[in-house]
């Protein structure tokens, strides 16, 4: 990481009537990597109590504040697992990131947002929505919101870039639901970018939203790694359903 390039806001010179539609003004004074990643400090102090959904976030919001319940506080870590189109676009998180913070400031703290790096996606997407999660997670460290960044790779090629910004001996967080280990197809492809990011990150513990059962977490397990895991809304969803019949 290069920790001499960073940018100033208060350094550049503004055209009259230009707009931020790149929202440059997350990045004011932070410091970039390769391929002009910024590196997105962990604010988080704790471990979180539990996680929910963006989705889950929103319901949780308009409901504390239809009964008038203003201050309400939440003690969970909001996490993206779920379809981008649920919270990217042009009235999501990075498009309307005011009423996303007046939102995130009633809960504990964030997992950075998942923009997806799907296999097939040209490199340059990828790329780009890894230099999203980690400015949106600085930027919200910069808002005093307690941060934990998410890791997504892909396949190999994507090992180049998807670590890039993340601190090194910190806590990390990946998802589970939808693949990874659980699916015999996809299995080597995450074990691999699983051992990697341990290698390069070197975390001390790992939060995963979803199954944590599998020979790769009992590894890692037994190298000192503390493998925190968080039942999925599918998951829970799945329980209430089955109690219910």
């Amino acid at each position: 990481m290069n920790k001499n390039l960073q940018l100033n806001n208060d350094e550049i010179q503004v055209r009259s009537g230009c707009k931020d539609v790149w929202n440059a003004f997350m990045a004011k004074n932070a410091v970039f990597g390769k391929y002009d990643i910024p590196y997105c400090p962990t604010t988080a102090k704790q471990i979180p109590k539990d996680q929910v959904t963006w989705e889950e976030a929103k319901q949780i919001h308009r409901k504390s504040i239809a009964k008038g319940e203003k201050e309400y506080f939440v003690d969970a870590f909001i996490n993206w697992n779920v379809d981008d189109y649920k919270f990217d676009g042009p009235h999501g998180i990075w498009h309307d990131w005011k009423n996303a913070l007046n939102i995130i400031k009633h809960f504990a703290g964030i997992i950075t947002p998942d923009f997806s790096t799907y296999q097939d996606f040209p490199e340059t997407i990828k790329i780009h929505n890894t230099y999203r999660m980690r400015l949106y997670g600085y930027w919200l460290g910069k808002e005093g919101i307690a941060v934990i960044n998410n890791v997504r790779w892909g396949t190999v090629e994507s090992f180049d870039y998807c670590f890039e910004g993340i601190p090194v001996n910190s806590i990390v967080a990946i998802g589970t639901v939808g693949g990874g280990p659980r699916k015999l197809v996809d299995r080597p492809r995450f074990e691999t970018g699983l051992y990697t990011m341990v290698k390069v990150l070197k975390p001390h513990t790992i939060l995963v939203y979803g199954s944590a059962n599998g020979a790769c977490f009992d590894e890692l397990k037994k190298q000192g790694i503390n493998i925190v895991s968080y039942q999925s809304k599918t998951s829970k969803d799945f329980e209430r359903r089955k109690q219910h019949e």
